[in-house]
């Protein structure tokens, strides 16, 4: 083990006895009577193992079995980690310095102990392919590719327009040209070693929906068995989900089925809406920080299925995450398995992790 303090977590005096590592009391450890042995923080970079801390920990005079308690005590409140040595080796300079945000986020969020290694190559072993480029579909790619997903290609036959343009996602030199390759010049900007080309052999480890969904495209995606996320945002509402894990969880009919059974005309409502507008004449109600919001929850959604950091599922499993302007507050829905669906999920064998959330459900 390369014992090293949480990146992310900075050692703090609370008073000339007790030291304090990190700052956010949720985050945070505190260690009392540590005497000369605190001495021992400053070594812990990674650059030793376990009984280099020690010998070196002598040279100021810190006894053996001094420094192991303290390694001990550190380890024990949580703020040690094994550092990634092999992964570090394994990333060029650039990308080793772009990513330790995410490392160090990872590190804190999952406390696997392994600064985030894990988290990461999961990550640069992904491939996710968005399909939809506009305002929501073109950031949540961008996010992807910027949180280490090796792997981020786009579907969208559209030209871009005014409309599309975000901060995170298209620019206003992308007009006129074709949203697809728009997206993979948005994700070359922040993250030029990401892979953009898309590969109609390869099935993706996850499938972004962020455009009204193509019966055919969900068909072969459920036939497949390829995980699927649907994300929307317009008449000022931002919807994430649900995450659709075929065979395991509510799939896209299961929540349409929901939806017939308290409105009866649903079927013929959606059947309408699937039919893009003429453009120009009814534009998205979606401005630019919704588009962002739904943009980051729905990356962050996707990262917690492909990170499969904990038991639990990602909160989008059978359920959507809704926001309703203006009230910025996120809220959550649930939408179990249907029992006229074929897609299977109502008698999959699930864990305690799958099953309904209610608690803090909305309507």
């Amino acid at each position: 083990m390369r014992p090293a303090l949480k990146a992310g977590l900075r050692p703090l005096w609370r008073d000339r006895d007790t030291l304090q590592v990190g700052v956010d009391p949720r985050r945070a450890a505190a260690l009392t009577g540590l005497g000369k042995a605190a001495a021992i923080v400053s070594l812990l970079d990674g650059s030793r193992d376990s009984a280099e801390v020690v010998r070196s920990a002598a040279a100021y005079g810190i006894a053996p079995e001094a420094a192991n308690r303290m390694l001990g005590l550190l380890a024990s409140a949580g703020v040690l980690d094994d550092f990634p040595a092999d992964l570090h080796r394994t990333l060029p300079d650039y990308l080793r310095a772009r990513l330790a945000p995410e490392l160090a986020c990872a590190a804190l969020a999952y406390d696997h102990g392994d600064g985030g290694a894990r988290v990461i190559a999961r990550r640069r072993a992904a491939f996710v392919r968005v399909y939809g480029a506009g305002r929501v579909g073109a950031c949540t790619a961008t996010f992807l590719a910027a949180s280490g997903i090796a792997w981020v290609s786009c579907r969208d036959t559209q030209t871009a327009a005014p409309g599309d343009i975000a901060p995170a996602g298209l620019e206003a030199a992308d007009v006129g040209t074709g949203r697809a390759a728009g997206v993979a010049r948005a994700i070359w900007r922040v993250a030029p070693e990401v892979r953009t080309a898309d590969d109609a052999t390869r099935v993706p480890d996850l499938a972004v929906l962020a455009a009204r969904p193509d019966p055919v495209e969900v068909a072969e995606l459920m036939r497949n068995r390829v995980p699927h996320l649907a994300i929307r945002a317009d008449e000022a509402i931002g919807v994430v989900g649900p995450l659709v894990e075929p065979g395991r969880s509510a799939c896209l009919r299961c929540v349409d089925l929901s939806k017939a059974a308290r409105d009866r005309a649903w079927p013929v409502i959606l059947a309408q809406a699937g039919c893009a507008p003429a453009p120009g004449v009814c534009p998205p109600a979606c401005d630019t920080v919704l588009a962002a919001a739904t943009a980051a929850l729905a990356a962050a959604q996707a990262l917690a299925f492909l990170d499969r950091a904990g038991a639990q599922p990602p909160v989008t499993a059978n359920g959507t995450l809704e926001v309703v302007l203006p009230d910025w507050q996120w809220r959550r829905r649930s939408w179990p398995p249907h029992a006229a669906c074929t897609c299977g999920a109502t008698g999959a064998v699930t864990g305690p992790g799958w099953q309904k959330r209610s608690s803090t459900d909305g309507e």
